[in-house]
């Protein structure tokens, strides 16, 4: 094939591999809008749509029981003093627009993707959603049933019988992410419990907006319109840090009976590095290398070479405070005592011997593609950023993730795996039917 002035492209020949010495991510125009809100906007892309992410900052580390953040996020959209449910949703969806809401550890999070030309309308449902919500009764106690509902289905699944075992055993039943949700905490949420947390979290002083995409400067306006004139909300108290210290459980193995499970599903898991440890990003590449893409040395193993299961991977779980390493598969229950073993044969391998260079390589490259994917969109790169508030990191924070991956040696790897991977900390669970 003639390509410009004649030259062939020859097929037979592979295109250099070029490093990657630096990351230029776009960072966001930041400014302080006159109620004190932060407004963050990432102006990048030819299509005329943005996304609006307002993060209150509350969630489940900030509740007083069970629930009451994760509801009072999902019913923003069932009713406000302007719009009901069936109206907010019809009129999402006559203008093209998508509305998502979810609650994380300590934060809350209301993201609007809207047409440009659609933006006047939407933003005044938007605003209705975050300043007026009613936390309608009827509508409430649908959605409990539901839940409910969803609740006892994946209580007959391994998978979630064994992660919420590992969580447990991790983190200690006092712990946020060791309190596991019950069935009877759905009954103790009400209209008053959502509204007590709504007027505690949901206010101006409390509040970070980011806007990417097309963004125009009407854009920016009628968002300082809306959310950076006058204060809104009831209780401009910061929320208070609240820090967790986890309690892990004694036993090395819990097994949780399913007696029907055709697979048992296996959770390995132990407390690991919290954020700000010198080893962190390092720990991330060792991690990733040990079963965090399909050519782990989990998945050679374990997958490829002894079929044990069809897939089996390892990472780290983020939270506040120390993370946890998670290692995850499911197997037919003839399999589960020799694929554990073969775990473990893996973290000897990586804490004895250094890894060939060539295999290094390829870890990397996985790992600096997924960087500069994640950062090619004005949307992705709003999640980079509220990733690097949320965590606590700064504006440095990709050039050292860059760094920390480029710069590991052979030697960093085994190092790291000695010092992180302790085979006698990792808690074992097994969910699945008894073997006689």
């Amino acid at each position: 094939m003639n390509i410009g002035s004649g030259m062939l492209l020859d097929r037979t020949i592979q295109p250099k591999v070029r490093d990657i010495e630096h990351l230029a991510v776009q960072m966001p125009q930041r400014c302080t809008m006159p109620n004190g809100v932060s407004l963050n906007v990432l102006d990048s892309g030819d299509n005329e749509v943005v996304r609006i992410d307002l993060l209150m900052e509350g969630g489940r580390w900030q509740q007083s029981q069970p629930l009451q953040a994760l509801f009072t996020n999902r019913m923003l959209r069932e009713g406000t003093l302007r719009y009901s449910a069936g109206e907010i949703a019809e009129k999402l969806d006559y203008y093209g627009a998508w509305l998502e809401l979810s609650s994380a550890s300590e934060y809350a999070y209301i993201t609007l993707y809207s047409l440009n030309k659609y933006l006047p309308q939407t933003l005044e449902i938007l605003e209705s959603i975050v300043k007026e919500p009613v936390f309608p009764e009827k509508e409430l106690g649908i959605i409990i049933e539901n839940n409910i509902q969803q609740f006892m289905v994946n209580s007959s699944k391994v998978d979630f019988l064994a992660h919420r075992a590992l969580m447990k055993a991790v983190y200690g039943e006092v712990h946020p992410c060791g309190r596991l949700v019950q069935k009877e905490d759905y009954g103790r949420i009400n209209p008053a419990v959502l509204r007590e947390f709504y007027d505690r979290h949901y206010h101006s002083r409390n509040c970070t907006i980011y806007v990417s995409g097309k963004v125009s400067d009407d854009c920016v306006r009628r968002i300082e319109d809306m959310f950076g004139k006058e204060v809104f909300g009831k209780d401009f108290r910061k929320p208070e840090r609240r820090e967790f210290i986890p309690v892990s459980s004694m036993d090395k193995r819990i097994f949780v009976e399913h007696a029907d499970a055709m697979q048992s599903a296996v959770r390995m898991g132990m407390l690991s590095l919290e954020r700000h440890h010198p080893d962190y990003l390092k720990t991330r590449v060792m991690v990733t290398l040990f079963g965090g893409y399909f050519g782990s040395r989990l998945m050679s193993n374990i997958r490829e070479e002894k079929g044990y299961t069809y897939g089996i991977s390892a990472g780290i779980v983020s939270c506040p405070g120390p993370e946890m390493l998670v290692i995850n598969t499911e197997t037919a229950n003839e399999f589960v005592e020799p694929l554990i073993r073969e775990v473990y044969h893996e973290i000897d391998c990586l804490q004895n011997d250094l890894v060939p260079e060539e295999e290094l390589a390829m870890v990397k490259n996985y790992m600096l593609g997924e960087m500069c994917r994640s950062y090619e969109s004005a949307f992705s790169l709003a999640d980079a950023w509220m990733f690097v508030q949320v965590s606590g990191f700064g504006d440095a924070h990709f050039e050292d993730a860059l760094n920390a991956v480029r710069d590991i040696t052979p030697e960093d790897i085994r190092e790291l795996a000695g010092k992180h991977l302790c085979k006698e900390k990792l808690k074992e669970v097994i969910s699945g039917k008894k073997m006689s």
